[in-house]
């Protein structure tokens, strides 16, 4: 297909009259697609080049964007820029959504809208001058998590002890942890940080960060590990059969797990029988989970090098 897909109208961040808070505000109006509605749209997207399809697949996952978007605040990037640059990466993820593959748009966008962002900063940080290997990228966004998980503070400079720590915990160069950690040491921007005055008042960083409408509760909706989790599992289970898949929900999934007697009983075979039929569906599930995190994950690289090269 050679139909692109236009940035949708009145949704460019910049140009939003009250800035990040109404953007944020009107996205949040467009609703969560239902499954069903979901796929009609992207099958008239793919087969009939419906740009009004498109337009809803985009509208639709906005505020995915903007959740994303705002996990990478701090790297000391303007916020209406990482969303811009993830609706970049939200209408390539609909263009090439493939709605017979079973999983929903907002899991299969959630690797390009990241990609996108990531790219952008990279970019933006020029590590052309420390280089671009595929090691050192993913250190430069996972230096914080490893550092938290060693329990090194994030203070500032490292210690050689702590460097050391790193380098043999991440199999990198010390002096490559230290290069990345003092970039990100001396980029990161506080979020108490001034940007302007208003008056007689200071306005900070946060400040440009706050807007009405979209609470904690309904950013979690769109928790990108839920929904992944979720979508893999329902996808598993549906190619169980209707007895496997009685029994894996009865002994796996529910807070009082029926008993092997019980479900022995209800299918007129033994407890051990019902043992065999669990630890086989379980095995079937698990297989079919890990492929399709396999098939997310070849996904991902192939937007993060589309983005890169």
């Amino acid at each position: 297909m050679t139909t692109n897909i236009s940035t949708p109208r009145n949704f460019s961040v910049a140009n939003t009259e009250g800035g990040l808070s109404d953007y944020f505000k009107e996205a949040w109006k467009y609703p969560i697609l239902e499954a069903k509605v979901e796929r009609e749209l992207a099958e008239r997207w793919r087969d009939e080049a419906d740009r009004g399809a498109a337009h809803q697949l985009v509208t639709s996952h906005l505020r995915l964007v903007v959740k994303i978007a705002m996990g990478y605040r701090g790297y000391g990037l303007p916020v209406a820029d990482l969303v811009s640059e993830g609706n970049i990466g939200l209408m390539k993820a609909v263009k090439k959504f493939e709605p017979e593959r079973g999983f929903r748009l907002s899991t299969y966008a959630m690797w390009w809208i990241k990609a996108s962002i990531t790219e952008y900063v990279l970019r933006s940080w020029s590590l052309v001058k420390m280089g671009t290997v595929a090691a050192q990228k993913k250190l430069f966004f996972s230096l914080r998590r490893h550092k938290k998980r060693l329990g090194i503070e994030d203070t500032g400079e490292l210690s050689p002890a702590q460097a050391k720590l790193l380098s043999d915990d991440l199999d990198i160069p010390a002096r490559e942890v230290i290069n990345i950690n003092r970039r990100l040491a001396s980029k990161d921007m506080s979020l108490n940080a001034p940007v302007g005055q208003d008056g007689d008042s200071t306005i900070e960083f946060q400040d440009q960060l706050v807007y009405e409408g979209a609470s904690p509760e309904e950013l979690a909706e769109v928790g990108q590990e839920r929904t992944l989790n979720n979508e893999l599992l329902q996808s598993a289970i549906s190619d169980l059969d209707d007895r496997e898949r009685h029994i894996f929900v009865e002994r796996r999934l529910t807070e009082a797990p029926v008993t092997l007697e019980q479900l022995g009983v209800h299918f007129g075979v033994s407890r051990e029988r019902i043992r065999q039929l669990e630890v086989r569906a379980f095995q079937k599930v698990q297989a079919a989970m890990t492929a399709a995190v396999s098939q997310l994950e070849e996904a991902g690289d192939a937007a993060f090098l589309e983005h890169t090269a």
